[in-house]
């Protein structure tokens, strides 16, 4: 199951620099996994500041 960014996100870029397979990218209001590409590897979840993205 990919992993989800909640809006607790700060936009500061960490998890997308943190993919390995460069599934996320910036949205309107924050980042945003994209679900199809994700590989499950909780890289994105391991790096970031404020604990806004969960497995689900």
């Amino acid at each position: 199951m990919a992993y989800k960014i909640s809006g607790d996100c700060v936009s500061c870029g960490s998890c997308a620099g943190a993919c390995p397979v460069g599934a996320i990218h910036e949205g309107d209001e924050h980042y945003e996994i994209d679900a199809g590409s994700c590989i499950d590897c909780g890289s994105c979840a391991d790096t970031c500041p404020v604990g806004a993205i969960s497995q689900g």
